[in-house]
């Protein structure tokens, strides 16, 4: 009896809760089988914990979890479920130590990810699929994919997977292998992985080549999804290789033979030719004379007369021109046509038309401010400047004589026929006022005027035909003024004397204060104006406008 009870004791020990053992299945049923595992009970486990249930025989062998010895009703628990869990998780634990791969079935597709069975759930982020992010992770749905187990923790029986690193390791052996045996002219095998402004990138399987915009085509291109598109398989040609930094340039166009080679004998300086408006541009218009060959029609090449703001505005996109040949560099593969040149240019006999000396009609076409631009025909322009706009007055800027679309009349003063400029003055189709002053203003006369503009030195009146008088701060008043804005105003008519003639520097003196002084006491106030004349001042009417702090200009107002 004590020799049965002790081998009942050692039977127990080897027993171990929680140990993988095996059993024989005694029956099986319906949904479950009978298992014997040596020991006084049988155990039963449920057929759904079997992935081929339908494999199971009667006396087979089979290795399973022993959760418990007995449970309420004395029976053995197993678990074939479980037992293949802890095997599987002491194998990705090794794999993982081991640095290793595994291979697994997407069950689903979760929030930033998918969910791998590799034995155990495993999680696997959208980042770590492929080199690239996926965007649609369906087609990943019941996949068997080999994986690197990236983080592992044992506490919690959490597994994160990575694909991308296999792939990674994969293209990083296929660059080196690639980077090795192509030369400089090779022609490789390219998938087209990505555009951009600048170009495509090429996935030479491994590795990443660059296809830059001006190497796909011969023909100007603006993008180049105008003749390739994502996935497209090349035939393209190594232009260059940085080994060291593992970078690749490739051209597609060098395939095929370069059509400028030959423009020098088809179209020389010159030439007449025809071609399609294929790009508009703000600078001027492009033009296809053939595949591959494109001219610009420069802005400034559309008309002679016309001002192009834009070449949109006369031209058109598909639009058939004829132009001429005025440049050709087959090395930097420009070609400059021009659509003027065949036409002959008015600038070449504008001296017929507006000959010197002529008087000349036109609109004031704008004002700027040193001087007027009067249109005398469409693309046909004078410019006259501010000095030439009147006798009389100091003109700061012409809007105070002239106004925008006003029609004119003008004398040709001057033709620039390589600048393309016509010289107008205004003023010359009257006499000089000035060339007769001295019998119109004597020293002594009395007159009367308008104040058209004050300065701190003084303040200027326009009398008769114009003419402007400068009255100086001292010979305002009796009683010392200090600021002449407080005595006068712009627009005040106001009556003075005439102190100081002088035909020479064009500029006439007035006194206000002297309007009621004696022969004798007006000869004492003319050399005191005398006087004046050295100083910086009012060394010149010229001179007095210059210095002026305070004026008054038609739109802007005071200053």
């Amino acid at each position: 009896m004590k020799d049965i009870s002790a081998l009942l004791d050692a039977s127990l020990q080897s027993f171990k809760e929680g140990s993988i053992i095996h059993g024989t299945v005694l029956e099986k049923r319906a949904k479950e089988i009978v298992v014997d595992i040596g020991y006084k009970s049988e155990g039963i486990i449920d057929l759904d914990e079997f992935e081929q249930p339908e494999e199971i025989q009667v006396g087979q062998e089979i290795e399973i979890l022993l959760e418990r010895l007995e449970d309420d009703d004395g029976m053995v628990v197993l678990s074939r479920q479980k037992a293949a869990q802890k095997q599987n998780w002491d194998k990705i634990v090794k794999t993982f130590n081991e640095g290793g791969t595994i291979i697994g079935r997407v069950r689903k597709i979760v929030k930033g990810g998918l969910m791998v069975n590799v034995g155990v759930e495993a999680f696997l982020p959208s980042s770590q699929i492929d080199v690239i992010p996926p965007k649609n992770l369906r087609e990943f749905e019941d996949a068997n994919i080999e994986c690197k187990i990236v983080k592992l923790n044992e506490d919690r029986k959490n597994v994160v997977l990575s694909r991308r690193e296999i792939i990674e390791a994969q293209r990083a052996e296929k660059r080196a292998a690639l980077l090795g045996g192509i030369e400089k002219g090779s022609i490789v095998k390219g998938v087209v992985k990505n555009l951009t402004d600048f170009g495509a990138f090429i996935d030479l399987d491994g590795l990443d080549g660059l296809l830059h915009i001006t190497d796909i085509s011969w023909s100007r291109l603006n993008h180049p999804s105008e003749v390739l598109k994502i996935g497209q398989e090349l035939d393209v040609m190594v232009l260059e290789i940085d080994r060291e930094k593992e970078r690749v340039s490739l051209g597609l166009k060098q395939q095929s033979a370069n059509p400028w080679e030959k423009l020098p004998e088809k179209y020389p300086v010159g030439t007449r030719i025809k071609g399609k408006i294929t790009s508009l541009v703000p600078y001027g218009a492009f033009v296809e004379l053939e595949p591959g060959v494109e001219g610009l029609i420069h802005v400034s090449e559309i008309s002679w007369t016309k001002r192009v703001a834009r070449p949109s505005d006369v031209l058109a996109m598909g639009q058939e021109v004829e132009a001429q040949v005025t440049e050709l560099n087959t090395e930097e593969q420009k070609l400059s046509l021009s659509l003027r040149a065949l036409e002959s240019n008015p600038w070449d006999v504008i001296h017929e038309k507006y000959a010197v000396g002529s008087t000349v009609k036109g609109i004031v076409r704008n004002l700027t401010a040193y001087g007027a631009f009067v249109e005398l025909e469409e693309g046909i322009d004078g410019m006259s400047p501010r000095v030439r706009l009147s006798w009389t007055r100091k003109v700061n800027h012409p809007s105070e004589v002239l106004k925008k679309n006003e029609e004119i009349e003008a004398q040709v003063i001057g033709i620039d026929k390589q600048n393309q400029r016509i010289s107008l003055g205004i003023k010359q189709l009257a006499s000089d006022p000035w060339s007769e002053i001295e019998s119109r203003y004597k020293q002594g006369d009395l007159v009367k005027g308008v104040v058209t503009k004050v300065a701190s030195f003084g303040a200027f009146i326009q009398l008769a035909d114009e003419i402007d008088g400068l009255v100086h701060i001292s010979q305002i008043s009796e009683d010392r003024v200090n600021k002449v804005k407080d005595v006068l105003k712009i627009g005040q008519e106001v009556e003075a004397r005439v102190i100081k003639v002088d035909r020479a520097e064009r500029r006439i003196g007035l006194s206000i204060k002297a309007a009621n002084y004696s022969d004798e006491d007006l000869e004492k106030e003319t050399a005191s104006f005398e006087n004046l004349r050295s100083s910086d001042m009012l060394s010149s009417m010229g001179d007095a406008f210059d210095k002026a702090e305070e004026e008054f200009r038609p739109g802007e107002g005071k200053k």
